[in-house]
């Protein structure tokens, strides 16, 4: 569900660059970086090599040696929460970072570069969910989609759709795709006309131990083995793999408690 060059076959796609405003990376900032890298090596087949380190140490995953996701080490004075981020690609970060403060959000880290790969910028916005904005240079982002063990969804989990959904169109471009229906208070964003990203607003529902926060979905053959798995690797469910219009899908954590969302698209498996 990204804007890229590339060709997509059996072996997933492999992708260019990225168009402004889509997400072209997720990013997870842990604590303990050989634990972590070791649960997703086990659950996902990521390998590891490493990547910038201007935030501290970091490293790319790769699968079948194209990057997929970067994990980061917190730092130990910081009491940051352990979660997934995802990068919305920028032409211009400082650009952007300034269009988010002036809408509304919070920039907490940079603009600043990061070695020969872009220039990020990592914010928040009106509602308190966490986004980093990434200007490509040697690094266009996640250059492979569509297998297992790649990032496939980013939705933002929020209390209501209207008003965060217009700072991510004013500051991104995206355009807002009409509601199929007013059951639901779920907006998808989309980039020249393709979906990228949703929104969904869950009022009370929304955890209060998490408050407004972005969830990515990670593509796998087998949701229900892939649940077992997680569990066996010291991770929690938080909500039991179920079926849907998108796919069978469930809500996991990693050891430190980082959550995301796994999903069956149809017909895998």
């Amino acid at each position: 569900m990204t804007e890229a060059g590339g060709s997509a076959d059996r072996n997933g796609t492999a992708h260019a660059r990225y168009a402004p405003g889509t997400p072209c990376w997720v990013s997870l900032m842990a604590h303990g970086m050989t634990t972590i890298q070791e649960f997703y090596s086990a659950l996902f087949g990521w390998e590891f090599q490493p990547g910038p380190q201007q935030l501290g140490p970091y490293v790319r995953a790769l699968l079948g040696g194209r990057e997929v996701a970067g994990i980061g080490q917190l730092p130990p004075d910081r009491h940051l929460p352990v979660a997934w981020t995802p990068y919305l690609a920028s032409e211009d970060a400082d650009t952007t970072a300034e269009s988010a403060r002036l809408c509304g959000g919070t920039i907490g880290v940079g603009p600043l570069d990061a070695a020969d790969a872009g220039r990020l910028a990592i914010g928040s916005d009106p509602s308190g969910g966490v986004f980093g904005i990434w200007q490509a240079a040697a690094h266009l982002g996640t250059s492979l989609t569509g297998v297992p063990g790649t990032p496939v969804w980013n939705e933002l989990l929020t209390f209501e759709t209207a008003t965060v959904a217009k700072f991510y169109e004013t500051v991104f471009g995206f355009e807002e795709e009409p509601r199929a229906s007013t059951a639901e208070d779920r907006v998808v964003l989309r980039v020249g006309g393709r979906p990228v990203a949703g929104i969904r607003g869950m009022g009370h529902e929304l955890p209060r131990d998490r408050g407004p926060h972005w969830m990515t979905y990670f593509q796998v053959a087998d949701v229900d083995e892939a649940v077992t798995r997680v569990v066996e690797l010291g991770g929690h469910v938080h909500a039991p793999a179920r079926d849907s219009v998108f796919g069978r899908m469930a809500t996991v954590s990693d050891p430190e408690g980082a959550r995301f969302s796994l999903l069956q698209p149809p017909g895998a498996g």
